[in-house]
C-alpha cells in the first residue's frame, strides 16, 4: 500500500469519543483532525469555554488551535519511544470545556512507519566449536532487534554461506522467536580452523530494511558433547517488588562427557540486554535470583537467554520467561483540573466547585479508585465519567454561618491493603447582600437641656450588619417627617457615618416637650437594604423663667392698698400674692416669704400658698400705713424670684386711710394742723383735675392722628412683637385653665363698647391696655364678666394655643372698632387676620 494510506485519518465516534490515525514523525504543526467539525461545536464555543486539553501525561504531543478548531502535532512524535513494542499505539487526552463544563474523549493512534532498521546488540559474534560436534548441533545467535511493529518489523533472516551452516528459526511457548545456528557438515579443524558467517536480518517495511552482523567461528579440538539443558524454555512468575536475593529459577544442564569436558558452567548470554542488570545467575548452580527492581508498571514479563559451557567450550542455550504479578503499591493521584476557590453565598445546589482526575497506576482491582469526601459538608463529589470527578454544592450556603470550608476529597483503591489518597481544597463563601442593618433596640430615648448650644450632640444610634465589605458599610439617615408641621432637619442632624444625632437649633422646653424621629440605617449592598427605628427627643428644662406675680399688680401710679381693720382677729386674711412660673418641676416649685415689713411681729406670709395674715391681735401702737415686700422664689438652681411690693393700711374707716397714703412724707403730727392740709389738698386736686384735662386732649389729639394713620395704610399693620402670657387662673393646685370664651360687642359708642368673658365663678382675669398697666378683678359671685374699654388697645392671649387679640376702637368715629388677631408658635407668626366692623 501506498504511504498515503498510513496519513488517512479515520474518525470514531463511541460514547462521546472521537479517534484519529496519524504517522508517527509528523512535522511540528500538522494538522491532525477538524475537531469543530467533528464535535459538532463552533470555534465561539471553544473561546467562551476556554478549551484546553488536559493529559494524564505531563508531555502534550497534541495541541489544540482554539482560533480554528484544529488539533495540531505540537512535538516530534517516536512512536518506538512512546509505545516501544505494544500495539496499537494511541495518545488518550480530553478536551475540557467550561461554562457549562464538558468533557470529550480524543484517541489518536499512532500508525508506524519503517523508520528503524533492524539492529543487532554486538557487530561481531564469535564462536568456538570444536571439531567433533556433531552436525545438527544448534548455537544460539543474537535475535535483531527492530523497533518497529507489524510488517516494518523484523521479518527474516539470511545467512552466507550457508554450506556448512544453516539457520533455523525457533518459535517458543508464547510466540516467542528466536534463530540457531545449525550445523549442517562435520567440522574439521585441520582444513578449516575459521569460519566466517555474515547473518542478516531484514524486515517486512517499504522499502525493506536490514542489519548485518558478522559471526566468526573458531574450531576447536577435542570435547565432542556438549551440554544440554533439561527445557528448552523455562517459565516462571513472581510479584513486583520481590526485594534483591529473591529466587527465581533454577536452570539445569547435563554433559554426557566426563571429567573436565563434564563441567557446566552457566551465565546469560549477551543477548538479554538490559535484563543482565535485573537479575543474576550463580555460574555453578543455575540459580537464578532477583538483582534489580521489579515493577510490574514497567515490564510485566522478563525473557532471559542462559547459556550452559563445558571445559571442551561446549554451549547450549535456554529461555527463562518470568512474569510479574502486580501488587497494590501505588496510590491514587489526585490531579486538581478546574477549581473554584470562591464561590457567592446564594449559589444554587448543583454548582460546581472543582473537578479533578484521579489515577492509579496499579491493574485490576488495584487500580479501581472510588472518591468520597465528608458527609456532614453541604457538598457531594459525583462521577462525571471515567476517573473523572466533580464537587458540586449539595444544599445553599450562609456565609453568616460560615466563611470558608476545607472540603477534604479522599481517593480510596479496591486493593488489599488498599491506599489512598487525600487532597484538601480549602473554598472561601463570597458575601452577598441577603442581611439588612439591626438596630440593638427597637427604639430610643435621648434626653437633651433646653437652651442648648446649636450642634451639639444629643444621642448616637448604631446599627450593626452581618455582612462584610460594602455589605456591611452602614449610612444613617433621618427620615424627614414632620414635627409640628415642620421638617424635621430643621431641629435634628444625623451624621451619616457614626450615626450621632446633632441639635441644629436651640430648644424651649416652654414651647416643645418631647417629639419623635425616625433614623434610617441602610447598608453599601447592591440593591441596599435598610432598617429604621423610633428616637424619643426628650427637652429636658433648666430654671430659665423666673417667677411672674399675676397679684396684686404693680401699677406703678396711684397707691392701692389693703385694709385690715383694728378689729381684724389673729389670722385674719390680708390679701394672697398670686404667682406662676412657665418652667415645670421644681423650677416652677414656688415659696413665698416677707422681706421687709413696717411690723413683722404683725403679719406673716404663707410659705406655699402666699396667703398674708395676720399674727397676733391688732393695737393702736400699730401704724395705719404697713408696707410690704413678698420675695417669690422658685427652687430652681441657681433659683430665681420676683418681689411685690404690698401697703396695708390699718384703719377702722376709709377717710383715715386717704388721710394716711395722701403723703407718706408728713409726720403723725398733722392732726394739728387739719385746716392747714385741707387748703393744700383742696390746692392739689385743682392741680390735678387741670393736669387731668390736658392729658385728656393730648390723648384725643394723638389718638385722632393714630387713626388718620391707620386709614392712609389700609389693613397693612406693623408686625406685633411676642408677649409673654400677663394672666393667670390660680386654683388650689396653681394649674392654668386652658379654654377660654370671648365675645366681642361693638356699639354706637364705643366707650360702651364690652368684650364678655365666660369662665368659672372663682377664676380671676387681668386686662392690659396699651401701657402695660395691669388691672385685676376678683368676683366670686358673677357668672361673667364685662369690661368697658375707651379708645386704647385691648389685648387677649391664650396661653395654651399663642393666640393674640388685639382690638383698636376708633373713638373719632365712636362706631367702627378694629380685631387684630395673630397665632405665635415655634418663634414665628403663623397667621394673621384682621376684621373691620362698624355698629
Amino acid at each position: 500500500m501506498k504511504l498515503l494510506v498510513l496519513f488517512s485519518f479515520v474518525l470514531a465516534f463511541a460514547h462521546g469519543q472521537v479517534r484519529y490515525s496519524i504517522p508517527e514523525e509528523m512535522n511540528k504543526g500538522s494538522v491532525v483532525g477538524n475537531i469543530v467539525q467533528d464535535l459538532g461545536l463552533d470555534v465561539k464555543r471553544l473561546k467562551s469555554g476556554r478549551a484546553r486539553i488536559f493529559t494524564e501525561d505531563s508531555r502534550e504531543y497534541i495541541g489544540l488551535n482554539v482560533d480554528k478548531g484544529t488539533l495540531v502535532v505540537r512535538e516530534r512524535i517516536d512512536r518506538e519511544e512512546l509505545c516501544g513494542q505494544v500495539t496499537p499505539c494511541s495518545l488518550h487526552f480530553q478536551i475540557i470545556l467550561e461554562n457549562p463544563m464538558e468533557l470529550h474523549q480524543i484517541d489518536v493512534e499512532i500508525i508506524d512507519i519503517n523508520d528503524n532498521s533492524p539492529v543487532f546488540v554486538r557487530k561481531d559474534i564469535g564462536f568456538q566449536i570444536i571439531e567433533s560436534t556433531l552436525t545438527g548441533a544448534k548455537f544460539s545467535l543474537d535475535s535483531a532487534h527492530d523497533p518497529d511493529v507489524g510488517v516494518n518489523a523484523l521479518q527474516k533472516y539470511t545467512l552466507s554461506p550457508t554450506d556448512i551452516f544453516s539457520l533455523k528459526e525457533v518459535i517458543a511457548n508464547g510466540g516467542l522467536k528466536y534463530i540457531e545456528l545449525v550445523l549442517q557438515s562435520p567440522l574439521d579443524r585441520e582444513n578449516q580452523e575459521e569460519i566466517i558467517l555474515n547473518l542478516v536480518a531484514y524486515d517486512g517495511g517499504s522499502p525493506q530494511k536490514s542489519g548485518t552482523v558478522k559471526i566468526t567461528i573458531t574450531v576447536m579440538d577435542a570435547n565432542d558433547n556438549a551440554p544440554i539443558f533439561s527445557l528448552p524454555v523455562y517459565h516462571t512468575s513472581m510479584q513486583e517488588n520481590s526485594p534483591r536475593g529473591t529466587y527465581v529459577a533454577t536452570v539445569t544442564a547435563t554433559d554426557r562427557d566426563k571429567g573436565t569436558n563434564a563441567l557446566v558452567t552457566y551465565l546469560f548470554s549477551q543477548s538479554t540486554g538490559k535484563n543482565l542488570n535485573v537479575f543474576s545467575i550463580d555460574s555453578e548452580t543455575g540459580d537464578i535470583t532477583v538483582n534489580g527492581e521489579l515493577d510490574f508498571e514497567k515490564a510485566k514479563h522478563f525473557q532471559i537467554t542462559v547459556e550452559a559451557t563445558d571445559k571442551g567450550g561446549l554451549t547450549d542455550s535456554c529461555k527463562v520467561v518470568i512474569e510479574i504479578t502486580d501488587v497494590n503499591d501505588n496510590a491514587p493521584v489526585i490531579s486538581l483540573i478546574s477549581f473554584s476557590n470562591a464561590v457567592p453565598e446564594n449559589s444554587p445546589p448543583e454548582t460546581v466547585i472543582a473537578m479533578v482526575n484521579v489515577k492509579d497506576l496499579d491493574f485490576g482491582k488495584n487500580g479501581q479508585v472510588k472518591c468520597s469526601i465528608d458527609p456532614n459538608l453541604p457538598f457531594k463529589i459525583q462521577s462525571s465519567s471515567s476517573n473523572f470527578y466533580s464537587v458540586v454544592t449539595n444544599q445553599v450556603l450562609d456565609r453568616e454561618t460560615k466563611l470558608e470550608y476545607n472540603i477534604t476529597i479522599t481517593a480510596t483503591d479496591e486493593g488489599s491493603p488498599s491506599f489512598s489518597t487525600n487532597k484538601t481544597l480549602n473554598l472561601k463563601i463570597s458575601d452577598v447582600n441577603d442581611n439588612a442593618p439591626l438596630f440593638q433596640h427597637q427604639s430610643y430615648s435621648a434626653y437633651v437641656l433646653e437652651n442648648n448650644t446649636p450642634g451639639v450632640s444629643i444621642f448616637a444610634v448604631t446599627a450593626a450588619d452581618k455582612d462584610s465589605g460594602n455589605n456591611a458599610r452602614i449610612s444613617y439617615f433621618l427620615e424627614d417627617v414632620l414635627l409640628n408641621g415642620v421638617s424635621a432637619s430643621t431641629h435634628i442632624s444625623v451624621n451619616a457615618e457614626s450615626g450621632e444625632i446633632l441639635a441644629v437649633r436651640s430648644f424651649d422646653y416652654e414651647q416643645t416637650k418631647e417629639f419623635h424621629i425616625r433614623v434610617k440605617a441602610q447598608d453599601g449592598g447592591n440593591p441596599p437594604l435598610s432598617s429604621n427605628v423610633s428616637v424619643k427627643i426628650v427637652i429636658q428644662d433648666q430654671n430659665d423663667n423666673a417667677p411672674q406675680v399675676l397679684y396684686p399688680v404693680q401699677t406703678g401710679g396711684s397707691v392701692v392698698a389693703e385694709m385690715v381693720p383694728r378689729s381684724a382677729e389673729v389670722g385674719y386674711l390680708v390679701t394672697k400674692v398670686v404667682a406662676v412660673d412657665v418652667d415645670s418641676g421644681q423650677n416652677a416649685w414656688l415659696s413665698y416669704k416677707l422681706q421687709k415689713a413696717s411690723d413683722r411681729a404683725l403679719f406673716e406670709v404663707g410659705l406655699q400658698n402666699g396667703e398674708i395674715r395676720t399674727v397676733r391681735q391688732v393695737t393702736d401702737k400699730d401704724a395705719v400705713k404697713q408696707k410690704l415686700t413678698v420675695v417669690v422664689e422658685d427652687n430652681g438652681q441657681p433659683s430665681r424670684s420676683a418681689t411685690v411690693n404690698i401697703n396695708v393700711a390699718v384703719a377702722d374707716s376709709f377717710p383715715e386711710v386717704l388721710t394716711e397714703f395722701t403723703d407718706f412724707t408728713h409726720d403723725k403730727d398733722y392732726n394739728d394742723n387739719l385746716t392747714f392740709y385741707l387748703v393744700l389738698a383742696l390746692a392739689v386736686v385743682s392741680f390735678l383735675f387741670i393736669v387731668s384735662i390736658l392729658a385728656i386732649l393730648s390723648v384725643k389729639c394723638y389718638r385722632w392722628r393714630r387713626e388718620r394713620m391707620f386709614y392712609k395704610s389700609g389693613a397693612n399693620l406693623p408686625v406685633i412683637p411676642y408677649y409673654p402670657p400677663l394672666y393667670a387662673d390660680v386654683g388650689g393646685t396653681g394649674t392654668l385653665q386652658h379654654v377660654y370664651n370671648y365675645e366681642m360687642c361693638g356699639t354706637a359708642d364705643s366707650r360702651k363698647s364690652e368684650l364678655k368673658y365666660f369662665r368659672p365663678g372663682s377664676q380671676s382675669i387681668i386686662s392690659l391696655d396699651a401701657s402695660g398697666t395691669q388691672t385685676l378683678l376678683r368676683v366670686q359671685d358673677q357668672a361673667q364678666t364685662r369690661y368697658f374699654f375707651n379708645c386704647s388697645k385691648r389685648i387677649l392671649h391664650n396661653n395654651t394655643t399663642n393666640i393674640y387679640i388685639y382690638i383698636f376702637p376708633f373713638c373719632q368715629s365712636n362706631t367702627d372698632y378694629f380685631i387684630y388677631i395673630r397665632g405665635y408658635q415655634e418663634q414665628r407668626w403663623w397667621r394673621t387676620e384682621q376684621v373691620m366692623g362698624r355698629g
